[in-house]
C-alpha cells in the first residue's frame, strides 16, 4: 500500500447483509445456482448459500438447487432457526469486520500468486488449518497468494466473495510450524493493498469466538460492523 491516508467509494453497505446474495447477483453471477428465491454458489466452487427471505418458500426453493445429500451454508444476518426439508448440523455466528479507510499500512513483500496447479497443496493446507471452507475452484473467485519456504506453501490468504465495492478476504492460515512469524498479517496487508487500488473496501468474517485473529484485523485497520449466522444445513438422502 502507498501513503498515509486513503480515500475509497463508498458502497452501499446493505450489500454486507447477506454477502453471498450480494455477491451471487452481481460480481459472481457466472458461478451461481439460482432461482428468485435463493442462491448458492457451485459446490465445485464454495459451499455457501443465501435466500431473498428467510421463510419456509426460500427454503424449498434452495432444496431446488441441491442434490441429495449436499451439505451447505446458509450465510446471512437473520438466523434459521428451522429449516423444513433440511437436516441442521450446526449454527455459528460470526463477526463481520470492514476495512475503516483511515490508514494504510506499509506494502509487504515475499509472496508468490497462487494459481490452479496449487489448489492441491491449498487443500493440503486448508485441511491442515481449518480457516473455512475452501473447494476445488475456490481460487477462481479472485486472487490468492501465498508464502513459500523450501519449496513449500507455509502460508496463504485470498478474495472469496465479491459485490459491487466491496471484496472479502478469507481462507488465511498458516501452517503450524510456521505461526508467530507474521506471515498472515503480511499476506492480508498485500491483499488490502491491492483491494484499496481497486477503490474497494476490504471485508472479512471470523468465528465470533477467535479473539486472536480479531485483535490482528483490528491492528489493521478493520472495525467490527456486525455479528452474522452461519447455518449449515444437509439435504436429507
Amino acid at each position: 500500500m502507498r501513503g498515509d491516508s486513503i480515500s475509497i467509494a463508498r458502497a452501499d453497505p446493505k450489500q454486507l447483509e447477506r454477502p453471498p446474495w450480494s455477491a451471487l447477483t452481481t460480481t459472481h453471477a457466472r458461478f451461481a445456482l439460482s432461482n428468485d428465491l435463493a442462491r448458492r454458489y457451485r459446490p465445485e466452487v464454495a459451499p455457501m448459500a443465501a435466500l431473498r427471505d428467510v421463510s419456509d418458500e426460500s427454503l424449498r426453493a434452495l432444496s431446488v438447487l441441491m442434490q441429495s445429500g449436499d451439505v451447505i451454508g446458509l450465510f446471512g444476518a437473520e438466523p434459521v432457526t428451522e429449516a423444513p426439508g433440511f437436516d441442521v448440523i450446526a449454527q455459528k455466528t460470526v463477526e463481520q469486520l470492514v476495512y475503516d479507510g483511515r490508514a494504510r499500512l506499509p506494502a509487504a513483500e515475499g509472496y508468490v500468486q497462487l494459481i490452479s496447479a496449487d489448489v492441491p497443496e491449498m487443500m493440503q493446507l486448508v485441511e491442515l488449518t481449518r480457516p473455512g471452507p475452501f473447494a476445488a475452484r475456490t481460487i477462481e473467485l479472485g486472487a490468492y497468494i501465498g508464502i513459500r519456504s523450501g519449496g513449500r506453501l507455509v502460508a496463504m490468504a485470498g478474495e472469496r466473495m465479491r459485490s459491487p465495492g466491496f471484496t472479502e478476504i478469507s481462507a488465511v492460515c498458516t501452517h503450524p510450524d510456521y505461526r508467530r512469524r507474521g506471515l498472515s498479517s503480511q499476506l492480508v496487508r498485500i491483499l488490502m493493498g491491492n483491494i484499496l487500488d481497486r477503490g474497494e473496501t476490504p471485508f472479512l468474517h471470523i468465528f465470533s469466538e477467535n479473539g486472536a485473529a480479531a485483535a490482528l484485523y483490528e491492528h489493521l485497520g478493520f472495525a467490527r460492523r456486525r455479528t452474522l449466522t452461519v447455518t449449515v444445513l444437509r439435504r436429507p438422502n
